[in-house]
């Protein structure tokens, strides 16, 4: 859970590349993760208020 709630909370490091396609990449696992989640919500919650 550490490892979860670090990658989308972490600070900015300067040691780290910056280009457009890795800011694109982390755009769209962190955009996935959440659709995921979500998904797996509704699901739970359908499934016990039936």
């Amino acid at each position: 859970m550490n490892q979860f709630l670090g990658y989308f909370f972490r600070k900015k490091d300067d040691t780290r590349p910056n280009n457009f396609n890795l800011k694109a990449m982390h755009f769209i696992n962190k955009l996935s993760i959440l659709m995921f989640i979500i998904g797996l919500l509704i699901y739970i919650i359908k499934k016990f208020s039936a």
